[in-house]
């Protein structure tokens, strides 16, 4: 037999564009009534929820691929924006070298968070609707080989009711009827078993995608927190050095956690033990667990909710006289560590 192109005789292409013509004109006579349809009402359900589920899919992994540019956009800019106090910066400013480190730990928190959301969020997104098109192309095939089935159905019954009958025509077409039916049902029950499951784990895949960009989104803000805060105590410590006529290293202005006697009662509280830590940035935030009224002048106040960043000191008597002279208590202060918990 004669090729006509790779893999594709004459008679293939003949008998493919012969099942395109009779799909066609049995769809034109059950579009007119002239021919009944086979109709499936819980199918039709399950696939008008795959075209749900395809579609909404689809809208997430777009959105998430637009969250992805914008990080990488607020990425530039946060570079740009380190690049900008890094010129800024001079050299004999306080914390040079740590403010250079810290830009690059930005750096680095940007790109790990892109890649967290790329490998955690987006690409099980992709790997879930990796699936749809193949389901897709069964549901059309299922479709056609309806229309295969039913048009087989009305050749049969008409040979059956035809004044002249020819057996041999009727059992050919009973044959292909039962090939048709075979082939229809085949994909109709896979289908009816496959969509159901695939439907139901939407609800799933939701949950993960978006509990882990939450996961990944807390973890960054955290870091990127800390960073911050750290970066804007240097740029502070700075603006203070020129006006403070102290020449201590340990003479930087902050906060300094202090432990509660509790042998004592308020009214009777001794002074707190003054605790010293490491120098350069601050140590730890602080959230205020209760209220505290201060009761000396180089204590600090703190509401139900405050957030406190603990700052280190050489020394609690030097901090003490220097808070003193330069007294500022909404801003720092000594405090009981018990009306408190690490954040």
């Amino acid at each position: 037999m004669a090729e006509t192109g790779k893999g594709v005789t004459a008679g293939k292409l003949a008998s493919n564009v012969q099942k395109r013509l009779t799909r066609a004109q049995e769809k034109v006579l059950q579009k007119l009534g002239k021919a009944d349809e086979t109709r499936d009402a819980a199918f039709e359900e399950m696939v008008a929820n795959f075209n749900k589920q395809t579609a909404e899919g689809t809208k997430l992994q777009k959105d998430l691929k637009a969250y992805l540019t914008a990080v990488k956009a607020m990425h530039d800019a946060s570079r740009r924006l380190h690049d900008c106090l890094a010129a800024m910066y001079e050299p004999d400013w306080f914390g040079k070298e740590e403010m250079d480190t810290l830009a690059e730990d930005t750096d680095t928190l940007w790109l790990d968070y892109h890649q967290s959301i790329m490998e955690k969020s987006l690409l099980p997104m992709d790997t879930y609707l990796a699936q749809f098109p193949d389901i897709k192309a069964r549901i059309a095939k299922r479709d056609r080989k309806m229309v295969d089935f039913d048009s087989a159905r009305h050749h049969f019954t008409s040979l059956q009711k035809g004044k002249k009958k020819d057996e041999a025509k009727i059992a050919k077409a009973e044959e292909e009827l039962g090939r048709a039916q075979k082939i229809f049902e085949e994909l109709n029950v896979e289908l009816q078993d496959e969509l159901p499951g695939l439907w139901n784990s939407r609800v799933g895949v939701y949950v993960n995608a978006f509990q882990s960009l939450a996961g990944q989104q807390e973890k960054f803000h955290r870091e990127m927190n800390k960073v911050g805060l750290t970066q804007l105590m240097l740029l502070i410590d700075q603006h203070n050095r020129p006006h403070m006529d102290l020449n201590h290293m340990g003479a930087r202005c902050g906060c300094c956690v202090e432990e509660a006697n509790h042998s004592e009662s308020a009214n009777s509280r001794s002074r707190f033990h003054k605790k010293n830590f490491i120098l350069l940035v601050f140590l730890l935030q602080v959230k205020a667990i209760h209220d505290y009224a201060a009761t000396d002048r180089d204590e600090l106040e703190l509401k139900l909710g405050d957030v406190v960043l603990v700052l280190a000191f050489d020394s609690p008597d030097e901090q003490e006289s220097q808070w003193l002279q330069n007294k500022d208590i909404s801003t720092k202060g000594v405090f009981p560590e018990n009306f408190t918990q690490k954040v």
